[in-house]
C-alpha cells in the first residue's frame, strides 16, 4: 500500500535501551577493512583490545552508524527489495565509548515524493543519549525506496548537499574492497540480502551482491581518520555523504579528499568502471 501521508511524520519511538561492548566495536572496525595490515599498529588500535604495553581500544567514529542498529520510529510499508541507503549525516557530540548503555530517541523528520517512477526518500533522525541524558550523537539517515514513490507527498525541501571543491584533490586514498567484505560488514546489524543473496541482488535489478552503502560510509570515515585527523576519532564533529552508485565486492574504492580548515570535503570513486559511489561528502574536524 501507499505511503501514508502526512500521517507518516507521527511515527516516533522514545528512550529504547542498547548496549554494546569492545567486540561490537572490533567488529565493525574489521567489517570497513581495518586490520587488513596486521603491522599497522594505528589501525590496530581500532581492531585490537590486548597488546604487550597497554594501549585503549579506539572506536571508529562511524560506529555510530551501527551503535543503535535496528532503532525506528515505526514500520512503514515499503517495498524491500527496492530499498537503498541514500544518505548519512552525523553529528558526534561526545567521543563514543568502548562500552556503554545507552537510549535512543528515533522519529521521521521528513519524507519526500519523487515521483512514482523515481521513488521516495525517507528522512529519520535517532537521537543516542548515555544514562546521564548526555548526548552522544544525533544520526540523520535518508532511505531511498525506489519502488514507493507516487504517493501524494511533497517533492521539494531536502538540505542542500554539500558542495566539495572544484579543484584537484588534495589527497587520494585507495581502499580495496575484499570479496568477503560484506559477509563481515553484515554481522554489525544489516542482514539485507541484497548484499549477500545473488538471486535477491538480481530481482532488484543488480548483476550480484552489493556493498552495505554504510560500509563505503565507513572507509571514506577511514580515509579522514589516516589523512587530517591522525587517527584521533575525538577529532571528529560531524561525517556526511550521499550515496550515488552501489560498490561491488572486489572492487578499489578510491577517496579523494579536500582539506580547507577544519571542513574536509571527499567524494569516493571506483575507477574501473569510472563511477563516483558517495557524493558531496563533508567531516568536520574540531
Amino acid at each position: 500500500m501507499p505511503i501514508d501521508y502526512p500521517a507518516v511524520l507521527n511515527l516516533r519511538t522514545e528512550a529504547a535501551l542498547y548496549s554494546w561492548t569492545d567486540r561490537e566495536v572490533m567488529l565493525y572496525a574489521l567489517g570497513i577493512g581495518m586490520g587488513s595490515d596486521p603491522l599497522n599498529e594505528k589501525e590496530l588500535q581500532f581492531v585490537n583490545e590486548a597488546f604487550a604495553t597497554p594501549k585503549s581500544l579506539k572506536v571508529v567514529p562511524t560506529f555510530a552508524s551501527v551503535c543503535v542498529w535496528g532503532a525506528l520510529p515505526g514500520l512503514i510499508d515499503l517495498n524491500r527489495v527496492m530499498v537503498v541507503d541514500g544518505e548519512r549525516d552525523i553529528t558526534f557530540h561526545k567521543s563514543i565509548p568502548v562500552a556503554a548503555r545507552v537510549t535512543a530517541d528515533s522519529r521521521v523528520c521528513g519524507v519526500y515524493d519523487k515521483g512514482k517512477e523515481k521513488g521516495a526518500i525517507i528522512q529519520n533522525e535517532v537521537m543516542v543519549r548515555n544514562f546521564e541524558s548526555e548526548k552522544i550523537v544525533t544520526i540523520v539517515s535518508s532511505t531511498f525506496a525506489k519502488g514507493d514513490g507516487g504517493f501524494g507527498g511533497p517533492s521539494e525541501g531536502l538540505p542542500e548537499p554539500h558542495r566539495v571543491p572544484r579543484r584537484a584533490p588534495d589527497r587520494s586514498i585507495d581502499f580495496p574492497i575484499r570479496p568477503d567484505q560484506a559477509l563481515i560488514y553484515r554481522l554489525s546489524g544489516d542482514r539485507n540480502p541484497l548484499h549477500t543473496d545473488p538471486e535477491f541482488a538480481r530481482r532488484a535489478g543488480f548483476p550480484k551482491p552489493i556493498l552495505h552503502g554504510m560500509c563505503t560510509y565507513g572507509l571514506t570515515c577511514r580515509a579522514v581518520l589516516q589523512t587530517y585527523a591522525d587517527y584521533d576519532p575525538s577529532a571528529f564533529r560531524r561525517h556526511r555523504v550521499r550515496f550515488s552508485a552501489p560498490v561491488f565486492p572486489g572492487e578499489i574504492i578510491t577517496v579523494n579528499l579536500w582539506k580547507d580548515g577544519d571542513s574536509i570535503s571527499f567524494e569516493a570513486h571506483v575507477r574501473e568502471r569510472q563511477v563516483t559511489v558517495a557524493r558531496n561528502g563533508q567531516t568536520v574536524l574540531g
